[in-house]
C-alpha cells in the first residue's frame, strides 16, 4: 500500500502518453493492431485524470500525515486533502470531457448555485465541518455532549461526526453503551456543544454529595472528606490546576480556584448535605467517585459517635 500513489501516477502518465500518441496518428487509425475511437480516447483521458488525482492525493497525504505528530491533526489533514483533490479531480474531468475549461468553470458556478437549494442539508454539514476544523469546538478523542448525545468523538468526516455513546438508554454513570451515534456536522451551527476534554485543559470539576444528620460533627466530616480526596487525587489535581490556571490566564475570565479538594456545606430541611468538589479527568470521573464514596463511608462508619446519617423517609 505504500507505493499505491506512485503506481497510480505512473499509470496516469502511461495512459496520457498513449492517448497523445494515438491522437497524433489519428483517432480513427489503429496502433499496434488495435483500433482506437473517440469514445475510448475520452474514457482513457478521464481515467488518466482520475488516476493522477488519486495518486497525487496519496503521495501528498502520505507525506503530510507522516510529518504530523498529532493524531487529531492527521485526521483533519486527510479530510481537507480529500475535499481539495476531489474538487480538483471533478473540475479536471469536466474539462477533459468538454475541452472548454472556461465554460466548465462558469457552468460549475451556475450548477453550484442550483445545487445550493437542492442540497441545503449536505452543504450545511460541510460548512459545519469547516467550522469544526477552524474553530475547534471539539476534535477526535474529545468527550462531548451535543443535543441529546454524549460520548467520545471517534471520527469527523466531511458531513457527519461519529460519537461513541456514553450513558444513553442502555447504561448510566458515564459508562460506554457500545453504540455509535452519527451526528450531522450542521448540528454544531445550531446547538450547544459541551466539551469535557478541551484541548489544553483535559480536566473537569466534579462533585460528590453525602447526606448526614444535624447531629454530625461537621468539621470532622468535612475534614475526612478532604483528606480522603487529597490522598486519592490530590497530586494529580494540583498538576491539573496549574494547567487550568495557565488556560485561564489566556482569557479575560478571573476565577479563584483551589489547589486541593474542598467541601461545601448545604443545609436541607432534615439533613445536611456535604458536597466534595474536586478536579478529575472526565474519563476517570466514575472510577474516582466510586473510590471516594467507599473510602469516605468506611471512615464515617468507623466513627459513629461523630458522624450520623439521616433516617427520615422524606429523604
Amino acid at each position: 500500500m505504500r507505493h499505491v500513489g506512485s503506481v497510480a501516477l505512473a499509470l496516469a502518465v502511461a495512459l496520457y502518453a498513449g492517448v497523445r500518441l494515438v491522437r497524433r496518428f489519428g483517432a480513427g487509425e489503429a496502433l499496434f493492431g488495435t483500433a482506437f475511437g473517440p469514445a475510448i480516447l475520452l474514457v482513457s483521458s478521464v481515467a488518466a485524470v482520475v488516476l493522477a488525482t488519486y495518486g497525487s492525493y496519496r503521495l501528498v497525504g502520505g507525506f503530510l500525515v507522516s510529518h504530523t505528530e498529532s493524531k487529531r491533526r492527521r485526521h483533519d489533514t486527510r479530510n481537507v486533502l480529500r475535499l481539495v483533490f476531489g474538487a480538483l479531480g471533478l473540475i479536471a474531468c469536466f474539462g477533459v470531457v468538454t475541452r472548454a475549461w472556461v465554460s466548465v468553470l462558469l457552468s460549475l458556478g451556475v450548477v453550484g448555485f442550483a445545487v445550493t437549494f437542492a442540497l441545503q442539508g449536505a452543504l450545511a454539514s460541510l460548512i459545519g465541518w469547516l467550522y469544526i476544523v477552524i474553530k475547534r469546538p471539539y476534535a477526535v478523542g474529545d468527550r462531548i455532549a451535543i443535543e441529546d448525545t454524549r460520548g467520545d468523538v471517534a471520527s469527523i468526516d466531511l458531513f457527519v461526526t461519529e460519537v461513541w455513546e456514553i450513558d444513553g438508554e442502555l447504561v448510566s454513570t458515564n459508562q460506554p453503551s457500545g453504540r455509535i451515534v452519527t451526528v450531522p456536522n450542521s448540528v454544531v451551527l445550531s446547538s450547544h456543544v459541551v466539551n469535557f476534554h478541551a484541548e489544553g485543559v483535559p480536566y473537569v470539576w466534579n462533585e460528590l454529595s453525602i447526606q448526614v444528620a444535624y447531629e454530625t460533627d461537621i468539621d470532622f466530616a468535612t475534614g475526612v472528606m478532604r483528606e480522603v480526596a487529597d490522598d486519592y487525587l490530590g497530586d494529580e489535581m494540583e498538576a491539573g490546576i496549574a494547567t487550568y490556571r495557565d488556560r485561564l490566564a489566556e482569557t479575560p475570565v478571573e476565577l479563584d480556584v483551589n489547589d486541593r479538594p474542598t467541601v461545601n456545606v448545604v443545609q436541607q430541611e432534615s439533613w445536611v448535605e456535604l458536597r466534595l468538589r474536586y478536579l478529575v479527568h472526565p474519563r476517570r470521573g466514575t472510577r474516582a467517585r466510586n473510590a471516594l464514596y467507599r473510602d469516605i463511608l468506611d471512615r464515617f462508619n468507623d466513627n459513629p459517635d461523630r458522624v450520623a446519617f439521616p433516617v427520615s423517609r422524606s429523604r
